[in-house]
């Protein structure tokens, strides 16, 4: 359920970037506190077209009792219509139609010894992670590795020194940039897989780190991931989340014929529907020509807005950056991504 919500501040980060936070009425305090790594789904029409996308929280959580911050990070992206707009148009006493907080590359914070590597826009959910962490736990430790294109692009800088500042014995950063030289610290270039396996053992003991999250383009989050892997890092101290995925860099399913006359029993909010499935719609597009509400943001498969239950049937997904693989093997799957494999399908968005 979307709310209209007013933009208090828009702040420049990069020539490219801003911080959009907006205001929270009291009523909505409770449906709007957030755990550190869940985003946002924002809406606006244009022409009575809906866009709807996706930015992760990078404020940090508000303790029980005092009123959450919401505040996000916006990237611009070529060709990306709320990007522009938000970059663009977007001002202090607008109104948004804003989701309430979703999402599972969450940290809920704890004791322990903690790192992430990020790439580009991908430290926003990570900023709010290591600023809550830090904040509450007072023996906790966070590793943070960030790799950006240039210091000029890179996002929050503010933050993360003032995090530095605060929290010097505890707070390790470690910056890498691809296109520029630094005066000190790594040499610049991309953090592939083999650089990353060199570089994580010499920065911190990574047998000891009790969770490791990644985020940002495809390329560096499955760099990371097999490096990590390949150090002998198990599956479930990795977490992970997608930002940006160019065409062709990612796997997808081979095509395949879906049955003739398939049709799609669903469960959302309580109320339960049957609908024929048209030829090449998702499972997501049968649902929304009946149910407006139907959950959804981004309609890449990196969000994970749309997960449900696969109550019967069977389905191919053609992209999952979204789920983790013990949520695909207890039978859940992405709406926006799956397309009937047998003739009748069963999803339940409720469970």
């Amino acid at each position: 359920m979307f709310h209209p919500l007013r933009v208090s501040t828009v702040e420049r980060l990069t020539d490219d970037s801003v911080a959009v936070t907006f205001d929270v009425p009291l009523e909505l305090r409770e449906t709007f506190r957030h755990t550190p790594g869940q985003h946002i789904a924002l809406r606006r029409l244009v022409d009575g077209a809906e866009i709807r996308r996706t930015y992760s929280i990078c404020s940090p959580a508000a303790p029980a009792g005092e009123a959450p911050v919401l505040r996000v990070g916006i990237r611009l992206v070529d060709g990306g219509e709320f990007s522009t707009y938000a970059l663009k148009e977007l001002s202090v006493g607008d109104v948004v139609d804003v989701m309430p907080p979703a999402g599972r590359f969450l940290f809920p914070p704890r004791p322990g010894h903690f790192a992430a590597v990020v790439g580009g826009s991908g430290i926003t959910p990570v900023l709010s992670m290591a600023a809550t962490l830090l904040a509450t736990e007072p023996e906790a430790r966070f590793c943070l590795i960030r790799s950006d294109r240039t210091a000029a692009s890179t996002m929050f800088l503010e933050e993360v020194a003032d995090l530095k500042d605060r929290f010097p014995d505890r707070f390790q950063l470690v910056t890498v940039l691809s296109r520029e030289e630094q005066q000190a610290g790594l040499p610049s270039g991309r953090l592939d897989q083999q650089r990353l396996t060199g570089l994580l053992p010499a920065l911190l003991p990574v047998a000891e780190v009790d969770g490791w999250f990644l985020c940002g383009p495809f390329g560096l989050v499955t760099a990371a991931e097999r490096a990590l892997r390949g150090l002998g890092v198990d599956r479930g101290r990795i977490h992970q989340e997608i930002f940006h995925v160019d065409d062709g860099s990612a796997p997808t399913r081979a095509a395949m014929a879906a049955p003739a006359h398939a049709s799609l029993t669903a469960t959302l909010d309580g109320r339960s529907g049957s609908w024929p499935v048209q030829e090449g719609e998702s499972l997501l597009e049968t649902v929304l020509r009946s149910r407006a509400d139907a959950p959804y943001a981004c309609k890449g498969g990196v969000c994970g807005t749309c997960r449900a239950f696969l109550v019967s049937g069977e389905v191919r997904m053609d992209r999952n950056f979204a789920l983790e693989p013990e949520e695909t093997e207890a039978g859940y799957v992405l709406a926006c991504q799956s397309h009937p494999a047998t003739a009748k399908v069963e999803l339940d968005f409720d469970r």
